[in-house]
């Protein structure tokens, strides 16, 4: 016996299309409608477990409403010349009107009463022609950028008046003339310093020769008094 045509709607039909680059995850959507008036089960396999995560993989699809899954393809190499092989199968049934455990359900489920739907994986690498706009585009909008901020720098020089000028200019000679008056007090400081460096030099010379003068009459005084000392013991015994 053929099993039924599948009651649910899927977007897209036959391909789940995946945009590279492939260096991390890859998320593409799957859109599953249930025109019904009943609810649906439903499961989402696919050929390469390892590959893709896919969120939801099951669950229940009321009368009337919609889902989106989620499929996630891990990171890998890519490469080019490589046909992919992977396909996904969304398997549904209509779910009986006193449900409780899902999971029994699909186990006891006869096959007359399964519907399916399979889809391809479709690889895509961006094309070079996209990749050169965009690297266009983000130097035209860098561009723009650069343009608009220099915009107000020359907008504020226009708007300054001679009047502002003059002040400014004003203002510069001002500066540069204190700025001489303080050069000049900082060398008549040093000037001064050295002036008095030189006199305390002077005085203390003037101080030690005085001493050394001082140190000379000492020492001959005290050789008359030996003398005179001297010379009055021998004449004192001389006349004794």
């Amino acid at each position: 016996m053929a099993r039924p045509e599948q009651v649910l709607l899927l977007e897209p039909q036959q391909e789940l299309k995946f945009r590279g680059p492939f260096s991390e995850v890859v998320t593409t959507n799957l859109k599953l409608s249930n025109p019904t008036d009943r609810n649906v089960c439903f499961k989402v396999k696919t050929t390469a477990p390892r590959r893709y995560c896919v969120r939801p993989n099951s669950g229940i699809i009321d009368a009337g409403t919609s889902l989106n899954v989620s499929v996630m393809l891990q990171p890998f190499d890519y490469d080019p010349n490589e046909k992919s092989k992977h396909k996904f199968m969304v398997q549904s049934m209509l779910a009986p009107p006193d449900m409780t455990d899902m999971e029994g359900v699909w186990k006891e489920a006869k096959p007359e009463e399964l519907m399916d739907s399979k889809l391809r994986c479709v690889f895509e690498m961006p094309v070079e022609n996209e990749k050169t706009h965009d690297m266009e585009s983000n130097k035209m909008s860098s561009s723009l950028l650069k343009s608009e901020s220099s915009l107000p720098l020359k907008s504020l020089s226009s708007n300054l008046d001679d009047g502002e000028v003059k002040k400014i200019m004003e203002e510069c000679k001002r500066l540069q003339m204190e700025a001489q008056r303080l050069r000049e007090e900082n060398k008549q400081i040093r000037e001064d310093d050295g002036l008095r460096m030189r006199k305390s030099n002077m005085m203390s010379s003037h101080s030690s020769v005085g001493m050394k003068k001082e140190e000379g009459l000492s020492a001959r005084s005290m050789a008359l008094i030996v003398i005179f000392f001297v010379v009055g013991v021998v004449v004192g015994k001389l006349v004794l």
